[in-house]
């Protein structure tokens, strides 16, 4: 009787949860974007927004072509179906294909108002999102072309990631490394285009990245999954080689719980159950809540200067995890998890005068500058961890 109690409490818990994502996706954050970021004249989106929207800089994010197209096609599969969404979603994917790509096929980072490239950059994570936005609005549209184009740019990502000439190291031959952000990417990308398009490509790159992860980057003897290893997962006592990022370290939970739910995995639920457990020892704040960017796995002072900001992103990942890992286990403690990233989240980072969220704080919780986005932020994180949210939700009432 006390279980069954306690699962309605939180079957409550979780519809009110729902509900309120459904209300801010809706009512404020896609509304915000779609009046303020999307560019009606070039096409794709300005994430370079002050307070009020007030656009600060025409400088395009080449990763946010992609994110933002993703975010308003999966909110159509997940929530609603909604053609401006859509409408949106088809001229950032136009701009994409006509503007984010080099001769060989490599993505620029940074773009002018009218698609003019401005920078390229090593890493391949603008085409990372590219192709997850194809393949969400091929399941959104049920048009195939861009379930191709999506599994055609997984494979050209592949090859880059291969191609010293494509993507030229980080680091001199001196300093062998291998680093986590890719690796973790690439799982949810292969994911994501599983969804409308099978390739045997997608599974091995996705065994790849699980191994990756499992052998390489978690490193028991911390308690921590690391940022930066040696090539066979030696772990590199320097600053870079110490770095834990809480933040990436929960998304990579709840990348692998999703394979594990998938594939009825319960080894690796238990690996993705572990790095969040772990990753949130490390994360949060114990004198303020919140999590925090950065830490050092031998406890010396962390490198990066924005170590102990709270950054949007890790909450919303934390939340995300947090939900998923009820989802899957039923743990009170994932519930309890929840509500507190929750309950600190929402005391601070919504912006209850001009909508969205400020996405920068000091560690204390007070706001470090009110611009709404920038060439990192902008459309994605905020509004998946409220679509994810639904869906979890969702999933969970047609299971019952």
């Amino acid at each position: 009787m006390l279980r069954e109690i306690a699962m309605s409490e939180a079957a409550g818990y979780w519809k009110e949860w729902s509900a309120k994502c459904r209300g801010d996706l809706t009512g404020d954050i896609l509304p915000f974007w779609l009046r303020h970021g999307l560019d009606r004249v070039h096409g794709g989106v300005y994430t370079c927004l002050d307070r009020d929207g007030t656009l600060m800089d025409p400088t395009k994010s080449g990763w946010f072509q992609g994110r933002f197209a993703f975010t308003l096609a999966y909110a159509c599969n997940a929530v609603e179906r909604n053609e401006e969404w859509l409408a949106a979603a088809k001229g950032t994917l136009d701009f994409i294909e006509s503007h984010l790509f080099d001769g060989r096929g490599r993505a620029y980072f940074s773009l002018a108002a009218d698609g003019t490239p401005l920078r390229m950059r090593r890493y391949l994570f603008s085409e990372c999102f590219a192709a997850i936005a194809m393949g969400e609005y091929a399941k959104a549209t049920g048009e195939g072309v861009y379930a191709e184009k999506a599994l055609d740019l997984f494979k050209r990502i592949l090859r880059f990631a291969g191609d010293p000439a494509a993507t030229p190291p980080k680091y001199e031959p001196a300093f062998r490394a291998i680093g986590h952000s890719l690796t973790m990417m690439l799982v949810n990308v292969a994911l994501r285009i599983k969804e409308v398009c099978g390739d045997a490509v997608l599974d091995r790159q996705i065994d790849e990245s699980v191994r990756l992860i499992r052998d390489c980057f978690v490193h028991p003897e911390f308690r921590a999954l690391l940022e930066t290893v040696g090539p066979r997962g030696e772990f590199i006592d320097t600053m870079a080689g110490r770095t834990i990022n809480p933040g990436h370290a929960i998304e990579t939970s709840w990348f692998l719980m999703e394979v594990a739910e998938n594939r009825g995995d319960g080894e690796l639920l238990k690996l993705a159950l572990t790095i969040l457990d772990w990753s949130l020892d490390w994360g949060w704040d114990g004198e303020y809540g919140g999590v925090i960017s950065f830490r050092d796995c031998r406890n010396f002072p962390a490198q990066c200067y924005e170590q102990d900001m709270k950054f949007w992103w890790p909450q919303c990942e934390a939340m995300i995890a947090a939900q998923y890992a009820w989802s899957l286990t039923k743990e009170a403690k994932w519930l309890e998890w929840h509500r507190r990233c929750r309950e600190w989240t929402y005391a601070r980072m919504p912006d209850p005068e001009y909508g969205e969220w400020f996405g920068y704080l000091h560690r204390d919780g007070t706001v470090a500058q009110p611009a709404k986005g920038n060439l990192f932020k902008g459309p994605f994180h905020i509004p998946r961890m409220m679509v994810k949210a639904i869906e979890l939700e969702h999933k969970e009432r047609k299971a019952t």
